[in-house]
């Protein structure tokens, strides 16, 4: 293919960490991971407006005027849908995690959808262990819904609708002790892993929620890590792709269970 002069992305690999912040602000799908560093994918993905410049930590990417293959959007569209359908990484893989799409009912019996009320009691016939360990914990399970990796969950849930949903970091309820009074209580939830799975598709099915469920209000936790940015900014991109209006709190916690701020985006 011919080549132009043009701006473009630039890697200083020496720089790069493998954090995956870029990745999910690059709209044209043209950055991956490959051993622990970020690549590019192929020059005709990058359109070198530079989006993905302002979220690296570690100041790795650049752009530069050089002679490159033409962007070709034709190429982004087609990449985008093969990366949003690729299967699993094999085990030992370096590099982000692309869960497929499964339909709602299919495929592993774990995943059907099922709604309950909040627990507040233990019934008195539960005498086994594992009751007895769930009756003298901190307090009753707040969890009302399954699945809930973001995922696997449909957007038409009943148990979305103009509901109060709370969107977090698959670390976050490992760090904070408090996890189910404080913030899951009475609210829907998805889990996801922004640096692990396909940010992209992760907009799209949130984009999906918040169009067809009349949420009242919507909270993304994350962790202080950069690579957790990006569940934060797939929700925000979500809201503006929707054109829908709700209450939107980002609120972040350290890795030591701190929360450390929370603020309305």
């Amino acid at each position: 293919m011919a080549k132009v002069l043009r701006d473009i992305i630039r890697i200083k690999e020496e720089l790069c960490d493998g954090c995956g912040e870029c990745i999910s602000s690059c709209a044209e799908g043209a950055l991956e991971i490959v051993n622990g560093k970020v690549r590019l994918k192929g020059e005709i993905l990058c359109d070198g407006a530079g989006a993905c410049i302002g979220t690296c930590p570690t100041g790795a990417l650049t752009i530069e005027k050089r002679e490159s293959e033409e962007y070709d959007e034709a190429a982004v569209a087609a990449s985008l849908a093969t990366t949003h359908h690729k299967q699993p990484a094999a085990v030992g893989a370096v590099g982000p995690r692309v869960m497929p799409m499964a339909a709602h009912g299919s495929g592993c019996p774990g995943s059907a959808m099922k709604q309950w009320g909040d627990r507040t009691e233990v019934s008195s016939t539960e005498t086994n262990s594992a009751a007895q360990l769930t009756a003298h914990a901190s307090g009753p399970s707040r969890l009302r819904q399954w699945p809930v990796q973001l995922t696997l969950v449909p957007p038409t849930a009943p148990y979305f609708k103009n509901a109060d949903l709370l969107i977090t970091a698959d670390c976050v309820p490992f760090a904070f002790p408090d996890f189910h009074e404080r913030f899951l209580k009475g609210r829907a939830l998805v889990v996801g892993c922004p640096k692990l799975d396909d940010l992209q598709h992760y907009s799209d099915k949130l984009t999906e929620i918040f169009k067809v469920n009349d949420l009242k209000s919507v909270e993304v936790l994350k962790m202080e890590v950069p690579c957790c940015g990006g569940i934060a900014q797939a929700a925000v991109e979500a809201r503006r792709r929707s054109g829908v209006t709700f209450p939107l709190t980002i609120t972040t916690f350290g890795i030591r269970g701190d929360l450390q701020e929370s603020y309305q985006a």
